[in-house]
């Protein structure tokens, strides 16, 4: 049932991961959203047109600083990267006071998110995945049928899927991944692919990254800049030795943004981090 005593809430619109004046990927972000069920969660999310849209509730936790729910415009996602700091930016700048200073905690769908804060810089610590290993001869086939490639240009494919379900492939370099032009329409159902590849060296990131996917029967689309593909290529590509942190990662390039996603590693493991911004600032009826 669709809430019918709509109230005034907060809401923020942050770019996440930009390098620059909204160069990034904007998420919108609902303050105090108690009281909102899925239906009304749902339809506005669909009606924001953003990848992502977030509702911060009250932690049902004592260890969290508050709760989220993430949405994919029609989907409920128990994770995700730049929604998780947006939302983190969201709440800190609507007065939010995490228990350290410095470490806010984020329950989700997945658990427990740690978020560094570091002035405009928030870093999530990466989750584990839910699904690794190789993929299937078939699918790598299919997969390089809708990029446009061929498969001898992929060198390597691994399931990078940490709550989206991201299936990844490193391809021989960064110019051949800003070069593809998918076409899923001879493949039709739910896509969540993710192309890497290196850059020389001596650029200013040392990884090409971009994100593919589908929203029930519509067309492929680009995400603008995806923390929890980053987070989940940044576990493969440090074990398989292709890349060693601390390493930025550009993404967005081929749809005119400036995405940078700094990656990290101490004790505790690997951190996903960028800039974010407020960008609008209001409160909605909702």
């Amino acid at each position: 049932m669709i809430n019918q005593t709509p109230v005034m809430r907060g809401f923020r619109q942050v770019d996440v991961f930009g390098q620059g004046s909204m160069s990034g990927n904007p998420v919108a972000v609902v303050l105090g959203a108690d009281g909102l069920d899925d239906e009304t969660m749902r339809r506005f999310s669909v009606w924001s047109n953003l990848s992502e849209c977030t509702f911060v509730l009250p932690p049902t936790r004592s260890d969290a600083d508050y709760r989220v729910r993430i949405f994919s415009l029609s989907t409920e996602l128990p994770f995700a990267g730049h929604p998780t700091l947006g939302t983190a930016r969201a709440w800190l700048d609507a007065g939010g006071t995490p228990a350290d200073p410095d470490l806010l905690v984020q329950e989700c769908g997945a658990g427990l998110v740690p978020v560094r804060v570091d002035g405009e810089l928030l870093a999530f610590s990466a989750p584990p995945r839910i699904r690794s290993g190789p993929v299937e001869p078939g699918l790598v086939a299919t997969l390089a049928d809708i990029l446009g490639i061929d498969v001898t240009q992929i060198l390597d494919a691994e399931w990078l899927d940490n709550g989206p379900g991201w299936v990844g492939l490193l391809l021989t370099d960064a110019k051949t991944v800003l070069g593809v032009r998918p076409d899923a329409s001879r493949h039709p159902g739910r896509w969540d692919i993710g192309i890497l590849g290196l850059h020389e060296h001596g650029a200013d990131a040392a990884l090409e990254v971009r994100a593919f996917f589908t929203e029930g029967a519509e067309p492929l689309r680009e995400d603008p800049v995806t923390g929890s593909l980053n987070a989940a290529a940044a576990e493969w590509l440090t074990a398989r030795g292709s890349l060693s942190a601390p390493y930025v990662a550009a993404q967005g390039t081929a749809m005119g943004r400036r995405g940078r996603v700094h990656v990290s590693a101490d004790d505790g493991g690997l951190w996903i981090g960028g800039r974010t911004d407020v960008v609008i600032s209001g409160s909605i009826r909702l």
